[in-house]
Parts: structure tokens; sequence; C-alpha cells
């Protein structure tokens, strides 16, 4: 028998055939989740990271005019979630971006994608761990006047090097074994979780409005439009809460309705708490001393003991933390892992990434895979420094999915879909032109890095991904012709 050739032009540029199978569960995975819950999982990698200690890397830059950065941020995200709100109602699959760009601009984009998405989730996911650790000695230290000692609190080459980051390490497990149990058993979980932090943080507003000075806001823009573009970039990737709502595509409910309503709902929770917290805390100090050391670990909690002179609310606000960025890493752990899964059961990683536990109906091999390499970044590496790196992943990402929008409509106009974008072609537009903007205010190392990492995932792909990805082999077997994936 004849094997048919394809071209390596048809190879990386097949789109991957969306079809009445995509609307279903893949085999192994279970759909559990609502509304509420899937909007939980939105606030819960979102609300955390931006207001507990990225906002003390942010406001050096931007002086009080961080607040526009927030609001710069969130227009950017909100442009881009109604495209993210279209795309999971027509294409309601786990793999979040990486599925949409397979369907609409080809299987070399979207392992570009891909390598935006596993560099955005695992590095954040990371950060996000080792800043966990500060306001868990801030919380021992208030409530039993003990810390964990700096050889095991801090990584290798940290600023106060340690020798390891045992309390990053112990949560990221802990989220590993939470995952392993089952998506809605962590759902329900971390739906808890983000109902104490948003209290916490509603909290934090009142006690720190009561030491509000407006004269803290006088130097409004020292770094001018520069730094608070800049902000912005940094601020970005918090909002990856967004991106990993639409990995749980499979798991879904109802997902052409479910995933819009949580998408729009999660984004609009998220941008009220960021601003709210950014006005209240800028108005209790000078914006210099955001940068202050002493603030670096446990910045929020500082604020409220300085505004109080007591430490009762800068202990609850560290507990809050505690819980809240116990919730960033629990899903940002999901996505990662769900994108994982998708990306193996289209061939491009090898098929056991897209392997399911039958009794918990969770891709436990990913998970493990996960638990260790993010653990031993955040046990060793300190990565306070890659928020950008992060931000430009979550912003080429959000720029894919809005392209995408516009192909979509162009290539499949009879495609049910549960939500539309409001006024298209010009919002898909304007998130394109918003994402391009920031990204204008990063670091050229941080595109130095980027490129090299994204090269090393599309050699993969080139190397071994291609040859076999489930389109190639029907392909081949002659079930797919190079104009069914056009």
């Amino acid at each position: 028998m004849t094997v048919p050739q394809v071209s390596l032009r048809s190879q990386i540029w097949r789109r991957k055939p969306i079809t009445a199978a995509s609307t279903k569960s893949s085999e192994g995975l279970e759909r559990s989740l609502g509304t509420f819950t899937l909007m939980m999982f939105g606030v819960g990698a979102t609300v955390g990271t931006g207001v507990f200690f990225v906002m003390h890397e942010a406001v050096p830059d931007a002086g009080p005019a961080v607040v526009i950065s927030f609001l710069l941020a969130g227009l950017a995200a909100g442009l881009s979630a109604l495209s993210y709100a279209e795309m999971a109602s027509a294409v309601p699959v786990s793999g979040s971006t990486y599925s949409y760009a397979y369907a609409t601009l080809g299987e070399v984009v979207a392992m570009g994608v891909a390598a935006c998405l596993l560099l955005e989730y695992g590095v954040s996911t990371a950060a996000v761990a080792v800043g966990w650790s500060g306001y868990l000695n801030q919380l021992l230290h208030n409530l039993i006047g003990w810390e964990i000692p700096t050889a095991l609190s801090a990584a290798p080459w940290d600023a106060d090097p340690g020798l390891i980051n045992l309390p990053a390490l112990i949560l990221v497990a802990l989220c590993a074994v939470l995952l392993i149990r089952g998506a809605s058993e962590s759902a329900r979980i971390n739906a808890a979780m983000v109902i104490i932090k948003l209290a916490v943080l509603l909290l934090f507003v009142a006690v720190a409005f009561t030491g509000f000075n407006a004269d803290n806001f006088a130097d409004f823009a020292p770094m001018g439009v520069t730094g608070i573009t800049a902000a912005a970039g940094t601020i970005f990737f918090t909002f990856i809460g967004l991106d990993a709502i639409s990995t749980a595509g499979d798991e879904v409910r109802d997902p052409q309705k479910t995933m819009p309503r949580a998408i729009l709902g999660a984004l609009a929770i998220v941008t009220t708490i960021y601003v709210l917290v950014a006005v209240s805390a800028l108005g209790t100090q000078p914006w210099e001393a955001f940068s202050d050391t002493e603030q670096g670990e446990a910045g929020l909690a500082k604020i409220l003991e300085d505004v109080v002179g007591a430490t009762w609310p800068g202990t609850i606000l560290s507990a809050g933390a505690v819980i809240s960025i116990f919730s960033v890493t629990l899903v940002t752990m999901y996505g990662q892992t769900r994108i994982l899964f998708a990306i193996g059961r289209d061939g491009l990683l090898p098929k056991s990434f897209s392997r399911v536990n039958p009794r918990t109906h969770t891709p436990v091999n990913n998970t493990v895979i996960v638990a260790i390499v993010v653990g031993l970044l955040a046990a060793f590496i300190p990565l306070d420094y890659l928020w950008d790196l992060v931000s430009i992943g979550t912003l080429i990402a959000f720029i894919v999915v809005s392209v995408g929008v516009i192909i979509l409509r162009r290539t499949r106009p009879d495609l049910p879909r549960g939500f539309k974008v409001p006024g298209y072609p010009v919002t898909p537009v304007l998130a394109v032109l918003a994402c391009l903007y920031i990204l204008s205010g990063l670091h050229w190392y941080t595109y130095a890095w980027f490129l090299l990492w994204l090269s090393v995932v599309l050699a993969f792909y080139f190397l071994w991904g291609r040859k076999h990805s489930v389109l190639q082999r029907a392909a081949e077997a002659g079930i797919l012709d190079d104009e069914e994936v056009r």
C-alpha cells in the first residue's frame, strides 16, 4: 500500500477540524463544572498575584498612576475576554488558546501558542508559590512569633540566599494532591478559598481607606506614559485566570453557555477588586514606600499594620493571602495539566500526556510531571524577575484568540456560537492593538528569553511533533486529505 505524501507546508499549516464531536467530553474526562465554580476558577487564578505582591513590583515603575496601569491591563484583558467568550462557546474543548489556534491558524501556530501557555503557566505557578512563602512567614510571625529560617524559605540564588524554599515546594505538592483527587473537588475547594480571599481584600479596602491621604496622589505619574505602560506589562500576566477558564472546556456542563458567562463574570470581579485595592493602598503611603525591602514579602499586611498601629489586620490579611495564593497555584497548575492533555491528545506530545485515570477522571501523569518541574523551580530558583516573561506569553495568547475570532467568522460562519463578540470586527481589532501597545513596554531582554524558549519548543515540533500528529497519521492513512484540514 502506498502511503500518501504530505508536504511540509501542508503539515505545518493544517488546521484541526471542528466537528460535532468537539462538543463532547474527551474520553475519560467528566463534565462536572458549572458556571459559578468555573467563574471562581478564573477569579482564583487572577486575584492574588496582582494585589498581594506584584503591585509592589509595579508601583515603583508607574507611581500612583499604577491605577491607570491596572485599568489599561483590564481594558486589554476585557476586550480579549470577549473574544475568549466567543471562542470558548464555538470550540468548547480543553487546551485553551492552543486548541483555538489549532482550529483557526494551523498546527505550527498552535505549537507556538503552546510554548506561550506552558511558559506562562509554569513560571507563574512557581513564582506565585515563592510569593506564598513570604505571607506564610508573616502569618507565623504574627501568630506565634516564629518564622521559618531563611535556609528553608529562600532559594540559593535569592538576594538573601538559603538552601531551599520548602514552603513553596510543599504548596505545589498539596495542589498536586488535590488535582489528582478530581476536578470537581478541586473546584469546590477553590471556590471556598476565593470567597474567603475576596472578603479579606474587601476588609483591606475598608481599613486602608481610614488612613487615606489624597496628597499621596500628588505626584501622579512620575515616570510618565512609559512607566504606566511598563507597569501594565508587569501586571498583565495576572489576568491569566481568563485563559485558565478556557482550559476546562472538556469538563464543563453546557460549555457553549457556561464558559462565556464565567469568563465575563470573572473579568468584572477581578477588575473591580484590583482598582479598589490599588486606590486604597496608594492612599495610605507615598508611592516610594512600595519599593521598601520591608514590604517586599508581605506588603499589604505591612500597610494595614502601619495604618492601624496593630498587628491584627495584618494577621488577617496574611491569612487571606496564604489562602488566596494557594488558590492561584491550584488553578494555574490545573490549567497547565489540561493544556498538556490537549497537546498529547493531538499527538504533538507523547500519548502518556493524554492518559486519564479511570477512577478520578484526571490526567495524573501530567499532574505529577507539572508538580515536579514547578516544585523544583519554586524551591531553588528566584523567579520574581520573570513576571514580564509570563506577561509576554499571556499577551500573545490573547492576541491569537482575538485574531482567531476574525478568522473563524470568515471560515466557519455556520458554526453554532453561544456568545458573539459585540461590535465585531472592531472589538477584536482593538483587543489586538491594546495587547500590542502593552507589549511595546516590555524590556528587550524579555523578548530575547521568550524567543529562546519559543525556538526550543518549535525545534521539538519540527523534529518530533509534526511526524506524530494525529492529523498526520490520519492523512497518511487516507482518512483526511489536505482540503479537509485547510
